[in-house]
Formats: C-alpha cells, structure tokens, sequence
C-alpha cells in the first residue's frame, strides 16, 4: 500500500468523527462487550490473551519509534514515553507479565480515562488507512481492553486506595515531566 509508513500528512489527513474514526471507537466498545460475554472462553485462554495483548501493545509501541525515527522526526521533546498512554501502555505491559494487583489499581483509573478521551478526541494527525491511525487506535484500544479484561476475567477489582494510589502516580510523573520539559522543551 502506498505511503502506509510515509510522513506525509496530507496523504492521509485524519477527520475526526468520520467514518474510520467512529468505526474504531464502536470496535473498542464492541470488545469491551466481548470481554464481558465471553469471560468464560477467555479465561480458558487467558495465557493466550494476556501473551497476544502484551506482543501487539510491544510491537506496536517499537513500531511506532522505529517509523519516527526512520522518517527523521524522533525527538526527546516528544517521544519519550512520557505523556499518560504512553505511561498507560508501558503499566500494562508490566501487568500483562506480572499479574500485578498494584500495577492493575494504577493503570486502571489512569489508563481507561485517558485512553478513551485520546480515542474519543484524539489528537491524530495521520488518518485510515495510515499506520499511525492503526497504530494509535489499536494500542489506545488495548490499553481498555487490557484494564477491562483484569475486571471481568481476572476480577480485580478497583478501590479507593487504589484511586488514591494512581493519583499520587500520575502527580509524580507530572513533577518528572516538568523537569523533563525543562530539559527536552518538550510539552509532556
């Protein structure tokens, strides 16, 4: 397919709300329903769940550095994995691997809010059928997929404590980016 990795926008300029974009936010609602109903089917395979959500998140995310860097934009001041679903992204994947019960409580409040707003109202400036598009909404959308499937398949459940937690995690991260922005000038 021609330009699916080029860097320029005005190929595939993305619209927000049209066909593409509204067909991504009713698959991720369209699996997080799956999720639910097929909890049984799902926690059979839970290995293979977890090991395919963990090396699509990963590759995507080491895709997605590799076309930056590739097309010789890659920068400290945005590219680090500093802003909340790049945070999110990397929380999950820990607790793909560890099963983590501190991790999940984290990620959950932080992830799900700031994934679905991102997917909601992204900020996206390469549309279907880009990489990037693909790359931006499928890992956004495993982000909730992720946090979800802990819920209803792993039952953990969200807590206070919990919320608390994240709120200090997320604060602390943003002490980090200050200093980082500093730094890079970069806007994390």
């Amino acid at each position: 397919m021609e330009g699916f990795f080029k860097h320029k926008y005005e190929a595939f300029p993305f619209e927000i709300f049209s066909f593409s974009h509204t067909l991504m936010i009713i698959v991720m609602f369209i699996g997080v329903l799956f999720i639910i109903l097929g909890r049984t089917i799902l926690k059979k395979h839970n290995q293979i769940v977890r090991i395919s959500f963990f090396t699509i998140l990963f590759l995507l995310e080491f895709l997605y550095h590799i076309w930056l860097y590739s097309g010789g934009v890659w920068d400290v001041s945005f590219a680090l994995p500093l802003q909340l679903c790049s945070i999110s992204l990397i929380l999950c994947l820990i607790m793909l691997l560890t099963k983590s019960q501190v991790v999940f409580q984290i990620v959950y409040f932080m992830g799900i809010s700031g994934a679905l707003m991102a997917i909601i109202t992204p900020e996206l400036f390469l549309g279907y059928p880009h990489f990037r598009f693909f790359q931006f909404f499928i890992t956004h959308i495993l982000i909730i997929w992720t946090c979800i499937y802990y819920v209803i398949v792993h039952q953990y459940i969200p807590t206070t404590k919990g919320l608390v937690r994240s709120f200090f995690f997320l604060n602390g991260c943003a002490g980090i980016a200050y200093f980082l922005n500093k730094i890079t000038r970069g806007n994390y």
